[in-house]
């Protein structure tokens, strides 16, 4: 019995254990089956996406039918479950066209990077929202438009999500935002979020936020008076770029035990930099520069210990640096330019041995560097003095314990030597040295002591040097010599072999004593953007091959001895938009000029010009300045000046003349250094000035001083935005246009020693910007009119016209005189008027008489009621006057007794 049911035990174990070995198969293949089922539509749903998107850079090429899609490019698995768990499809891969919907088939997938790539300004896809297994979403920068999808809101696990860096991105609420529970980044930088007043509550209620960046959202508050703001876990918050326009708020301080990085440069705020910022004791990096903060910087902030990096720069911040910021030891880039600063520096600041970057040029500090305050800054790197007034002392055997990368130490006093201590510098990419006061000959080194460097700046100097010893590296990409004693024949400079295979951009050599003719080297020096060999002793004609300089912006010959032709080569530098000939020896003005579409300044003063202006030069759409003055140009003034739309029509968003510009970008403390800048000499008021950052503001036309015929044309009315107009001492004839008072935004008209007539029109009253205005030795008459503006002229603007009087003219007005003092136009107004005026009397007289008479004449009753009345008056009056009489009679007998 018992080896019976030994038996049946063991045969019902055999059969458990086949049954369930066979149930475990069963649905270890069914499971198979399921996930091979599940990993077939990740692929097809990948493949789905990838037939929607542009793909020029076949970066997709290896998504194929053929292959495991864990194995394609930017594509990665679950380890465990086989599924796509991530999508890397970020920059440089430059995707473009239609993201499919097929990606909610990809139930696995948390991680989305559509980042840098060209969406064209599409809208972001709504159906995003619906991917609840996302927890990181990154397409900044994919160049989206439109607004930001409320559905985002539903994604309760994300964790990551940055929409910045796109096109036109904007919001109508963020109250969507409220489901993002999980979110610990967050980036909405360069969306509009405007339109959302209560942002900065909506954002701190998010309890695992760490990194909020908001830059550039057309924010205009940050809520001064709240008194706490409950971001318990932010580490990095930035928000530059901004509006705010007040104070710094204090309820920064709420923030003291988790901040670690705040950017709150060019904001608008005012005021000065309260507790709450230098509360926050964790702190590392701090930025409130290009801001309007004022008063002294607290002594307090140099407390902050962990602090790395400090820039205050570009505020209206006074006083000396704190001696506290000796304190901070950590501090690798410290940015305090362009202040209000004054004083010494102090010497804890030479103590901060981690220091790479100091800035402080721009400012008022006093005071001598020796290289005992450079001891310890062994890492130094950039170094940015210039414009104050500091004086360098070091020895010339000095070897500093520093490599610099950018050294500007322009407008403080270096010299008179040349500072030796550069040599060891093999590292500099930027020097600026310019008004240093250095002088004597350049050393035989300095051309060629470091092969990294970029821009040279040796400008306003007494340097003397021989152009032929001058050897660029490679590298280099601005040379500024201008303002020095450099000499010897330009073309051993330009066609030395050394230097042939140069890439500057920017060379100015401008006022020294350069001779010679210009050399037919230029096709080895193609890169040149800007070229300035003015006022030197240069001769000969301009050489045809200058056409080479195919990327030339600005040209600029002025003050030489170069006569000739301008070549017609010139056509093939179809970028230039400056061009500056003044001061030479030259023939006719091309007719080729018209094709030089980009020209803003077109300069040729004094340059022995003869025949006409061409017409032509109304085909300069973007012109600023057009001066010709001082030549022998004859025949009229071309009658489609009005052609000339940047002096018609107000600025476009992108100035044209902004091209004559040189920026140098150093790696950090927010600001673009403008290492060079066009400028120009104009006399738009009768004395010479130099323009440089406000040259594309000028808006000027001067011919005056040639032989010029014919009559101002009433269409150069049309030039509404002209500031400055002469057209003096030429043989002009008939009168002003009528309609010169249209130009309102004129500040100067110079209109002297023509042969003008007629009247001043009425409508240069109207010029309330007119602050010269010489209209002396023409054949000017009648009656000066009235205006505050006109009469705030003496009367050296309005001597030698004998026909003119009135105000500021000692001459009166006779009425013969001021009849004549009304324009054609105003005739014909004012006679109108009187017609109407007549006209409308006589209707009303005669209506008035008949209303009466014809009452009276056809109603009997009426008429002897009136007569009676008539009558009673006349003895009333009669009896009155007598009585007066009489009692005037008896006063006069009184008074005689």
């Amino acid at each position: 019995m018992a080896a019976s049911f030994a038996t049946h035990h063991v045969l019902f174990l055999v059969w458990f254990l086949s049954v369930t070995f066979s149930l475990s198969f069963f649905f270890f293949k069914a499971e198979s089956i399921s996930s091979v089922s599940c990993n077939e539509k990740d692929k097809q749903a990948l493949l789905t996406l990838k037939r929607g998107l542009t793909d020029h850079g076949r970066v997709l090429s290896s998504w194929s039918d053929h292959k495991d899609y864990c194995m394609w490019d930017r594509v990665f698995c679950d380890n465990k479950t086989g599924r796509v768990s991530k999508l890397h499809l970020n920059y440089p891969m430059r995707l473009g066209g239609e993201i499919s919907g097929s990606l909610l088939q990809l139930e696995h997938l948390n991680y989305l990077n559509l980042s840098y790539n060209d969406f064209n300004c599409t809208p972001i896809p709504s159906f995003l929202g619906s991917m609840y297994t996302l927890t990181h979403l990154d397409l900044s920068g994919a160049n989206f438009c439109g607004i930001i999808p409320h559905q985002l809101g539903n994604l309760s696990s994300l964790r990551y999500l940055s929409l910045g860096n796109n096109s036109d991105l904007h919001v109508d609420n963020l109250r969507w935002m409220s489901g993002l529970s999980a979110i610990q980044y967050l980036e909405l930088s360069d969306a509009d979020l405007h339109k959302e007043v209560d942002w900065l509550q909506i954002m701190s209620k998010f309890p695992s936020l760490s990194q909020l960046y908001l830059e550039n959202c057309q924010l205009d508050s940050l809520n001064p008076s709240l008194g706490f703001v409950n971001f318990t876990s932010l580490r990095f918050l930035h928000l530059s770029g901004n509006h705010f326009n007040h104070e710094i708020p204090n309820w920064f301080s709420n923030l003291s035990t988790s901040l670690l990085g705040l950017a709150l440069f060019n904001n608008s705020f005012k005021g000065n930099i309260p507790p709450s910022i230098f509360n926050l004791e964790k702190l590392e990096y701090l930025s409130l520069c290009l801001n309007k903060l004022t008063e002294q910087i607290p002594e307090p902030l140099g407390q902050l210990k962990h602090l790395t990096y400090l820039d205050l720069g570009i505020n209206s911040l006074n006083g000396p640096i704190p001696s506290s910021f000796g304190n901070l030891s950590r501090m690798r880039i410290l940015c305090l330019n362009q202040n209000q600063l004054n004083g010494t520096i102090p010497n804890s600041l030479w103590l901060l041995s981690e220091l790479e970057m100091l800035y402080v040029g721009k400012n008022s500090l006093i005071g001598t560097v020796d290289e005992g305050h450079f001891q310890r800054l062994s890492k130094l790197k950039h170094l940015y003095m210039s414009k104050t007034r500091l004086f360098f002392n070091f020895n010339s055997n000095w070897d500093p314990p520093f490599q610099l990368d950018y050294a500007s130490i322009s407008s403080i006093k270096i010299g008179p030597k040349f500072p030796s201590w550069l040599q060891s510098q093999r590292s500099l990419s930027f020097l600026d040295m310019s008004m240093s006061g250095i002088s004597g000959k350049a050393p035989g080194w300095f051309w060629n002591w470091t092969s990294n460097i970029t821009v040279i700046n040796l400008s306003n100097n007494h340097i003397e040097c021989d152009v032929s010893d001058i050897f660029l590296s490679s590298t280099v990409k601005v040379l500024n010599i201008a303002n020095n004693s450099f000499y010897g024949p330009i073309s051993t400079f330009l066609c030395q072999k050394k230097i042939r295979k140069n890439k500057l951009e920017i060379l100015d050599a401008s006022n020294n004593l350069l001779s010679g003719e210009l050399s037919h080297c230029w096709k080895y020096w193609q890169s040149l953007i800007h070229l300035n060999l003015g006022s030197n002793n240069l001769v000969g004609r301009i050489p045809y091959s200058m056409g080479a300089l195919v990327n030339l912006q600005s040209l600029r010959l002025q003050n030489n001895s170069i006569y000739g032709d301008i070549p017609s080569s010139l056509k093939k530098c179809s970028t230039l938009s400056l061009i500056d000939m003044g001061e030479n020896h030259l023939s006719i003005i091309p007719l080729w000029i018209g094709e030089m579409t980009n020209l803003a300044v077109l300069r040729l003063r004094s340059s022995e010009f003869k025949g006409y202006i061409p017409q032509q030069i109304c085909q300069l759409s973007s012109l600023r300045v057009l001066d010709l003055a001082n030549n022998s140009l004859s025949g009229s003034i071309p009658n489609c000046l009005k052609n000339i739309s940047a002096m018609a029509l107000p600025d476009p968003d992108v100035i044209s003349s902004d091209v004559i510009s040189f920026y140098y970008m150093p790696y950090t403390c927010s600001y673009i250094h403008l290492c060079y800048i066009e400028h120009v000499q104009l006399a738009p008021k009768g004395k010479e000035m130099e323009y440089k950052e406000n040259l594309k503001l000028v808006r000027l036309i001067d011919l005056s001083s040639n032989n010029l015929s014919g009559s101002i044309l009433a269409e150069i009315s049309d030039l509404s935005k002209l500031r400055f107009l002469n057209l003096s001492r030429n043989h002009l004839m008939g009168k002003i246009p009528e309609k010169i008072g249209s130009m309102k935004e004129l500040e100067s008209i110079d209109l002297s020693r023509n042969h003008l007539s007629g009247e001043i029109p009425p409508s240069m009253s109207d010029m309330t910007f007119l602050s010269l205005l010489d209209l002396s030795f023409n054949n000017l008459s009648g009656r000066i009119p009235s205006s505050t503006q006109l009469q705030s002229f003496d009367a050296q603007s309005y001597i030698g016209n004998p026909q003119l009087c009135g105000d500021p003219l000692p001459k009166s007005c006779t009425i013969e005189e001021q009849s004549l003092n009304r324009s054609p136009i105003g005739n014909v107004e004012d006679d109108s008027k009187n017609s109407s005026f007549y006209i409308g009397m006589g209707v009303g007289f005669a209506t008035g008489f008949w209303a009466i008479c014809g009452a009276l004449f056809f109603n009997r009753t009426w008429r002897h009621a009136y007569f009676r009345f008539a009558d009673e008056i006349k003895d009333w009056i009669y009896v009155t006057a007598m009585r007066k009489m009489n009692l005037l009679e008896k006063l006069r007998v009184h008074l005689s007794k």
